[in-house]
């Protein structure tokens, strides 16, 4: 391998390392647990609130919908209870279902 070739690698190898540390800092990671053992999710759109009791699963969180069935939270317990009950048909209109990691964007449009 020539030399200038491997100074690129290990340069570009430096730059994704120091890119992904700084990257991870801004990354909202779900609790680690939920001590009241339940979340209060409440709409965006002023359709109220609903909770539920969340529990530990195999592969990570669970919450309980109004219907008794158990599904894995994603993002976090809250946020999936909230996109699966009180937003559920506003957020079958939106293009993405869940706020991200730069919270819940909206694109507005002056008039």
């Amino acid at each position: 391998m020539k030399p200038s070739l491997a100074a690129a690698l290990a340069l570009s190898f430096c730059g994704l390392a120091a890119g992904s540390t700084a990257a991870s800092a801004f990354i909202k990671r779900p609790p680690t647990s939920y001590p009241n053992g339940y979340v209060v999710a409440e709409s965006q759109f002023g359709n109220g609130t609903a909770s539920g009791p969340v529990r530990q699963g195999a592969n990570g969180w669970q919450v309980r919908l109004p219907s008794g069935s158990w599904i894995y939270c994603r993002r976090s317990c809250s946020e999936t209870l909230r996109v699966e009950t009180v937003d559920f048909w506003e957020a079958q209109k939106l293009l993405t279902h869940e706020c991200g990691i730069f919270g819940c964007l909206e694109l507005r449009y002056p008039r």
